[in-house]
C-alpha cells in the first residue's frame, strides 16, 4: 500500500494513495487510527485491517487535498547517513566542505540527524532565509520506516523489521555544515527536511537493486543513480544502528545521497528563491517542493 496523511476541511488524517486517488478509510472504519504513525506501530494487524477496509472506503481526489508529510511529527530526529555513495563522496570531498573527513569512501556508516522540527510536507516550501549562508543544497534520499522494534538485529533480519519506504529531500545549508564540523546545524534549519509523497509498504516496494533516483531543479536533471550504489545497503545500515540502540517502530534513516548535489558543480550551484526540487524514485512517486 502507499500510505499518505492528508488533510482537507474534516481536518489531518492518513489514507490510502491509488493514482490520483486517496482512499479515506477512517470514513468507513473509524475505530482505526488517524494517525500515520499509530498506523505504523500498529503493525501487521492494523494493515489487515486497511486492506479490508479499502473495497468499501469512499475516495477523495489527491487534487482537492493538501498532502502532508507521511509521519509530520517523528517521534525523535531524523536519522542519516552521510558519504554513503561512492561518486557523491568523492565529489563531496573535491569541494572542501567536508570539515570531519577521514576518508573519502568511509570504512564504516557516516550517521548523524536531521531535527525533528526540520520535516515539511511536499509542496511546502524550501525556506532558504533559514539558511543565513546562502549555500543551501539539495539531496535525493530513499528512507527506510523502521515498523518492528530492533534492537541487535543481523543483516539477515532486518527486512522484517522494515515498514516501508519514502523520499526525503535532506536540504543542507553547506556553509553551516562545514563550520559546525558534526554536520547537525547546517542539516536542521526548519523546512531543510520535506518528506513524501507517500509511505510505500515494503512488501509493495520494487527490488531496491533495480530502483532509481532522480532529482531535477527547475526541470533539469541534477541526480540519476541507482539505490544499489550505496556503499552500505539497508541490511547494513540498520543492522549497524541496531547493535548500539533501539529503533522503534516510526523511526526514519535517510539512506545517503548520490552524486550530482549543488556543491559538485564549479561553481557550486545552490538552491534560490524561486527554484522547484523534485526528486523520483521508482515505486514511490514524486516529492516536489518549491524554494523560497
Amino acid at each position: 500500500m502507499r500510505l499518505v496523511t492528508f488533510e482537507d476541511e474534516a481536518g489531518p488524517r492518513f489514507g490510502v494513495l491509488e493514482h490520483d486517488l486517496i482512499r479515506d478509510v477512517l470514513a468507513e472504519d473509524s475505530g482505526l487510527p488517524t494517525d500515520l504513525l499509530d498506523v505504523v506501530r500498529g503493525g501487521k494487524q492494523t494493515l489487515e485491517r486497511i486492506r479490508h477496509t479499502l473495497a468499501v472506503a469512499p475516495s477523495v481526489p489527491v487534487a482537492g487535498v493538501r498532502l502532508r508529510a507521511p509521519i509530520p511529527e517523528p517521534a525523535g530526529n531524523v536519522i542519516a547517513v552521510g558519504r554513503n555513495y561512492r561518486d557523491h563522496a568523492q565529489e563531496f570531498t573535491k569541494s572542501g566542505f567536508d570539515a570531519s573527513e577521514k576518508a573519502v569512501v568511509p570504512q564504516h556508516p557516516v550517521i548523524f540527524t536531521k531535527a525533528r522540527s526540520s520535516v515539511v510536507g511536499p509542496g511546502a516550501p524550501i525556506r532558504t532565509s533559514n539558511d543565513p549562508t546562502n549555500s543551501t543544497d539539495y539531496e535525493g534520499e530513499l528512507a527506510v520506516v523502521i515498523g518492528k522494534e530492533a534492537r541487535s538485529v543481523p543483516a539477515s533480519d532486518v527486512f522484517a523489521h522494515v515498514f516501508g519506504y519514502t523520499i526525503i529531500n535532506d536540504v543542507t545549508a553547506r556553509e553551516l555544515q562545514s563550520r559546525h564540523v558534526q554536520w547537525f546545524v547546517g542539516k536542521s534549519p526548519d523546512t531543510f527536511c520535506p518528506m513524501g509523497p507517500c509511505i510505500v509498504t515494503v512488501d509493495e516496494m520494487p527490488d531496491l537493486s533495480v530502483t532509481e533516483l532522480r532529482t531535477t531543479v527547475n526541470g533539469e536533471i541534477r541526480q540519476k543513480f541507482s539505490l544499489s550504489d550505496m556503499i552500505f545497503d539497508v541490511p547494513t545500515l540498520v543492522a549497524t544502528l541496531s547493535e548500539v540502540m533501539t529503533l522503534r517502530p516510526g523511526d526514519l534513516i535517510a539512506t545517503g545521497t548520490g552524486p550530482g548535489v549543488g556543491i559538485g558543480f564549479d561553481p557550486p550551484r545552490f538552491l534560490e528563491p524561486g527554484d522547484l526540487v523534485e526528486i523520483t524514485i521508482d515505486g514511490i512517486g514524486m516529492l516536489s517542493n518549491p524554494v523560497e
